[in-house]
C-alpha cells in the first residue's frame, strides 16, 4: 500500500481515482502546524530555535495520517510544487517522525504542474527528495516576518496608540500607497493650450489635425501657456487654404504577450474583470483542483503561483494545433514563441499559468464552471492561445499640413490595422485605456487641398500621478523586486483589513493611521521600509532557496540590527516621538513653505496657540498647544485652503430652545453637529454624521432632528414600553426592551412609523431567539463525521454551519458561490480559535472546606 499525501480533500479525490486502489490519498488540508501567535516562538538566542504547534484539527487527520503511513511501504508527499507546498510536506515529516510513524517507509516527494491524469501519472514516475533548501527559504521567509512583526509591533503600540501591526512586507507597500498620496496632495497643476483643426478631405470625410509649429518652431508643452497665445496660434492657422505638405505611411507590429504570471494575471483580471487580488487567486484554485468534465474530475489550468512564463513542449504544440485548426494557418507564427521571465530568480512552479489542454474552449467547459471561473479561465486561454499566434500588423500614418504662408504646422496622426494577428483573440488590457492615434485618416497626397471646417484653441492642466490599483500596485512590487507571487494577495488584503488604507473606485487611499505609521517608519526605521533593502532580503531568500545562502546566516546578520534599534526606539521618549513626526509631517500637515507653515501653524480659536500633531487612544489629529483651555482640533490631513475651509464651521441656525448657535464641525472623527460652545464643566450636545447621509443636504430643521436623537416612535400594543429609533454605531435602528432591529437607511430614523416598527421588533425578537434560519445553500458532508455543511442567514449576515460551530463568510465572498473546500477551511479556523472549557468545578466544591477548616481553627484558638 502506498499513501499520498495532497493538501486539499477535493484534490485527493480526484488524484485517488487516477492513480487506483494501491494507493490512499489523504489530505492535510493545508499547514498543518503554525507559530503560536506569541512572541517567543522564535528564539533568536537558541540559534533561531521555532516552537511550532498543531492545532486540535490538524493533529486529528495527522494523527489519521500516521495510522495509514505505519501500515504502507512508502509515502509520496504530493502538496504544491512551491516553497509553501514544500514547506507543508516537511512539517508532514516532521510530525510523522515524531509519531515513530516512518520506520522502514519509503518517502518521496512529488510534484506536478497540472492536476490531468497524465501529468499525475508522470509526476509519480519521477520522485525526488525533499527540496530542503527550499524549506530553509520558507523557514527564514517565516522567521523573519515573525521577528519583525512581534518586535515592531510592540513599538508601534507603545509610541502611536491606536496603530495596529507592522509587517515586513506590507509596511513598504503602504509606504508607496502614502508616498503616491504626498504626491498627490503637492501637486500643483500647470496650464497650457493646445489648438486642434477640424478639416475636411475630398467627398467630405472629415478629420482632426493639432498645431504642431508656429513660424518654423516647435511647439513645446507649455508654449501655448494662456488663452490669450492659444487665440492668437489659432487665428494663423485661418490664413487659408490648407496645402498637405507630406504623408508618411509606415509599417509596425505589435507583438502579443507572454502567457500569464502569478502577477500578471491579478494586474489583468483586476482590469478587464474588476477582481481584487483574493478572489483572483481564490477562482484561480477552484479551476486548478478541477472540475466534473464527462464524469471525471479534471484541472483546467496549470498552477496559478509562478514567476515562469514558459509551457511546456506538449503544451506548445497543442496551442499551435488549437490555432491553426481555429483561426486558420495564416494566424500561426512559422516557429514557436519563446518567452524569458523578467524576474530576478523565477523560484517557484516554473511554468506559465495555462490550460490544460488548449484545445478545450471555454464554451465547452461553461457547463462546469460558474461565472467568474468561467470568466477567469476564458481570460487564461485567450492570452495563452494569443501569446502563440502572429504578430498584429499596422500602418502608421503621419500627415503634415501647412496653412497659406507656412506660419502654421499642422500634424494628423492615425493608425490603420491591416492584420489583426493575436489582437483577434486577445488585447492586453490598460490602466489608462484609449489610443488618440488607433484612428482610420482618409486617403490623401501630397498637395492635396483641405477645406478648414473649425479651429478651436483648448485649456488642459497637468494632473498629478494616478492612484494604484490593484494592478498598478502589483506590477510596482514586482518592478522593486519587492515579495513574491504567493505573497501580493495577502498584501494588499492585510493593508485593507487593517484599516491602513481603504478603497475608492478600485484604487488605495491611505488612512490617517496608515500615514502616521509610514511617517513614524520612515522616521525612526527608515532603512527597513527602503524599497533596495527589501527587494535585497528578497533575492537573499531567493539565494537560500538555490542553496547558496545559508539561512540561520541571512536572519542573523539582519537580527543584529534590528533588535537594538527597536530598543534605542523604546527607550525614546513618546513625547520626542510626536514632535519628531510633527516636523516630519509638516509639509503634509501644514506646508513646505516655512512662512507659510507658520501663518497655518496659528490657532484659529485663540490668540497665541500653535497647531501640532497629537495622538489619543483613536488615532492621530492636529490639536492646539493650548489644551485643555482651548480645545481646537481638526483631522490628521493636509492644511491647504480646502483643508482650512472644511475645519470653519457651518452655522445653520440657532435653537429655538436654548438660542445657541446649531454649527457643522470638522473634528479629529470627521463631521459633527453640535449647540454652542463648551462652557467650563459642561459639554456642547453633540451629533455625528451618518455615514449614509449627505452633509451639503442638510439644513437646520434636520440638523435638530439628528440632535434630538433617540426619537420615541410609540408604545409597543403588547407591552406598553416605548419604542425608539435611533443612529448607532452599526448605523440605524428601532430599539424595544433589549431588541433592536436594522433600519435600511439614516433617513427611516425619522419616519418609521409605529406599525412597521413593531413587525421589525417582531422579526428580530425571533432571531434573536433561535427562530429558523434561512438555508441559502447545501454544501455536503464533513469528511470527518460525515455531518451537513450549510450556508446559512443569520442575524448578523451569511455564515457556514457544522454541528455548533458557525463560520462567518467574508463579506467579499457572494454566499451562493461558497465551496465545500472554503467552508471546510473557515470551520477549522474558527475551530482553532475556540478555547476548551476551564474545569472549576472541583475547585469550586474544594473551597468551602477549606474555608470551614480555617475558621474552625480560629475559633479554637
Amino acid at each position: 500500500m502506498n499513501v499520498v499525501i495532497v493538501e486539499s480533500p477535493s484534490k485527493a479525490k480526484t488524484i485517488n481515482k487516477y492513480l487506483g486502489k494501491d494507493y490512499t490519498v489523504l489530505a492535510s488540508f493545508g499547514h498543518v502546524r503554525d507559530l503560536p501567535a506569541k512572541d517567543g516562538s522564535v528564539k533568536p538566542d537558541e540559534d533561531f530555535a521555532m516552537d511550532w504547534v498543531v492545532d486540535r484539527d490538524s493533529n486529528k487527520r495527522l494523527t489519521e495520517i500516521a495510522k495509514a503511513v505505519k501500515d504502507s511501504d512508502s509515502l509520496y508527499l504530493a502538496t504544491d510544487p512551491d516553497r509553501e507546498g514544500e514547506a507543508i510536506s516537511w512539517h508532514v515529516l516532521e510530525v510523522l517522525a515524531k509519531k515513530r510513524a516512518l520506520k522502514d517507509v519509503n518517502v518521496k516527494r512529488v510534484v506536478f504542474n497540472e492536476i490531468t491524469k497524465s501529468a499525475i501519472l508522470k509526476a509519480m514516475a519521477a520522485p525526488r527528495e525533499l527540496d530542503q533548501e527550499m524549506v530553509n527559504a520558507y523557514l527564514a521567509r517565516r522567521a523573519l516576518d515573525y521577528l519583525v512583526g512581534f518586535t515592531l509591533s510592540p513599538v508601534l503600540w507603545r509610541k502611536l496608540p491606536g496603530a495596529r501591526s507592522a509587517g515586513r512586507v506590507q509596511s513598504v507597500a503602504l509606504r508607496l500607497v502614502c508616498e503616491r498620496e504626498s504626491e498627490i496632495e503637492i501637486f500643483k497643476p500647470r496650464e497650457y493650450w493646445s489648438v486642434t483643426a477640424a478639416t475636411n478631405a475630398g467627398g467630405g470625410k472629415s478629420f482632426d489635425s493639432r498645431l504642431f509649429a508656429l513660424n518654423g518652431k516647435k511647439l513645446g508643452k507649455y508654449d501655448l501657456e494662456n488663452e490669450g497665445a492659444a487665440t492668437s496660434a489659432a487665428e494663423t492657422v485661418k490664413n487659408t487654404p490648407l496645402i498637405v505638405q507630406a504623408v508618411e505611411r509606415k509599417p509596425a507590429r505589435r507583438h502579443p504577450q507572454p502567457p500569464f504570471t502569478t502577477s500578471t494575471l491579478q494586474q489583468e483580471a483586476a482590469r478587464k474583470l474588476g477582481f481584487p487580488a483574493n478572489r483572483t487567486m481564490r477562482v484561480a484554485q477552484s479551476l486548478y483542483e478541477g472540475k466534473t468534465l464527462g464524469g471525471e474530475v479534471t484541472g483546467l489550468i496549470t498552477y496559478m503561483r509562478t514567476d515562469g512564463v514558459t509551457i511546456a513542449q506538449e503544451a506548445m504544440n497543442a496551442t499551435r494545433n488549437t490555432i491553426g485548426s481555429r483561426y486558420g494557418d495564416k494566424f500561426l507564427p512559422e516557429k514557436p514563441r519563446f518567452y524569458k521571465t523578467k524576474a530576478k530568480n523565477a523560484q517557484e512552479a516554473h511554468e506559465a499559468i495555462r490550460p490544460t489542454d488548449p484545445s478545450r474552449h471555454p464554451s465547452e467547459v461553461a457547463h462546469a464552471l460558474d461565472a467568474d471561473e468561467l470568466k477567469l479561465y476564458e481570460l487564461i486561454w485567450r492570452r495563452t492561445i494569443a501569446s502563440q499566434m502572429e504578430s498584429a500588423q499596422m500602418e502608421r500614418t503621419t500627415v503634415t499640413i501647412f496653412n497659406a504662408d507656412k506660419s502654421a504646422e499642422l500634424r494628423a496622426n492615425g493608425t490603420v490595422v491591416t492584420f489583426e494577428g493575436f489582437l483577434s483573440v486577445y488585447q492586453e488590457g490598460r490602466d489608462d485605456e484609449g489610443d488618440d492615434d488607433e484612428r482610420r485618416l482618409p486617403p490623401l497626397k501630397e498637395g492635396d487641398e483641405l477645406a478648414l471646417a473649425k479651429v478651436e484653441p483648448k485649456q488642459h492642466f497637468t494632473e498629478p500621478p494616478p492612484r494604484f490599483t490593484e494592478a498598478s500596485l502589483v506590477k510596482k512590487l514586482e518592478e522593486l523586486g519587492i515579495g513574491r507571487p504567493s505573497t501580493y494577495a495577502s498584501i494588499l488584503t492585510v493593508l485593507r483589513e487593517r484599516n491602513y488604507v481603504h478603497m475608492e473606485r478600485n484604487r488605495f487611499i491611505p488612512e490617517d493611521k496608515g500615514r502616521l505609521v509610514t511617517a513614524f517608519l520612515e522616521k525612526f526605521f527608515d532603512r527597513y521600509v527602503q524599497y533596495d533593502f527589501t527587494a535585497n532580503l528578497e533575492e537573499q531568500l531567493d539565494d537560500i532557496s538555490a542553496g547558496d545562502l545559508e539561512w540561520k546566516k541571512v536572519i542573523g546578520d539582519f537580527w543584529a540590527d534590528f533588535k537594538p534599534k527597536t530598543e534605542e526606539i523604546i527607550g525614546v521618549r513618546n513625547a520626542v516621538v510626536i514632535d519628531a513626526l510633527d516636523e516630519f509631517l509638516a509639509p503634509m500637515l501644514f506646508s513646505d513653505d516655512p512662512e507659510e507653515e507658520a501663518k497655518l501653524r496659528k490657532c484659529p480659536s485663540c490668540d497665541d496657540g500653535r497647531l501640532g500633531l497629537k495622538t489619543s487612544r483613536y488615532g492621530a489629529f492636529v490639536g492646539c498647544s493650548n489644551y485643555p483651555e482651548c480645545n481646537y482640533t481638526r483631522q490628521f490631513g493636509g492644511g491647504d485652503d480646502a483643508d482650512k475651509e472644511a475645519n470653519e464651521p457651518t452655522v445653520f441656525g440657532d435653537d429655538p430652545e436654548t438660542g445657541e448657535p446649531v454649527a457643522l464641525k470638522n473634528g479629529r472623527f470627521g463631521l459633527y453637529l453640535q449647540i454652542g460652545e463648551a462652557k467650563k464643566g459642561e459639554k456642547p450636545k453633540r451629533a455625528t454624521i451618518p455615514k449614509d447621509m449627505d452633509p451639503a443636504g442638510l439644513d437646520l430643521e434636520k440638523a435638530l432632528a439628528l440632535l434630538a436623537l433617540p426619537r420615541e416612535i410609540g408604545a409597543h400594543p403588547e407591552t406598553g414600553k416605548m419604542i425608539t429609533a435611533a443612529i448607532g454605531r452599526y448605523g440605524p435602528y428601532v430599539a424595544h426592551d433589549g431588541v433592536y432591529a436594522k433600519l435600511p437607511s439614516s433617513d427611516d430614523v425619522f419616519t418609521v412609523g409605529l406599525n412597521h416598527a413593531v413587525s421589525l421588533v417582531a422579526d428580530a425578537a425571533a432571531k434573536k431567539g433561535g427562530g429558523s434560519k434561512t438555508v441559502l445553500k447545501e454544501l455536503g458532508e464533513h469528511p470527518d463525521d460525515g455531518e451537513a455543511i450549510k450556508v446559512l442567514d443569520g442575524r448578523y449576515g451569511p455564515y457556514v454551519n457544522h454541528k455548533r460551530t458557525n463560520a462567518t463568510i467574508p463579506k467579499d465572498i457572494e454566499p451562493e458561490s461558497v465551496t465545500l473546500e472554503q467552508a471546510l477551511e473557515w470551520l477549522a479556523a474558527k475551530a482553532a480559535k475556540k478555547k476548551p472549557a476551564r474545569k472549576t468545578a472541583a475547585k469550586k466544591k474544594a473551597a468551602p472546606k477549606k474555608t470551614a477548616a480555617k475558621k474552625t481553627t480560629k475559633k479554637a484558638s
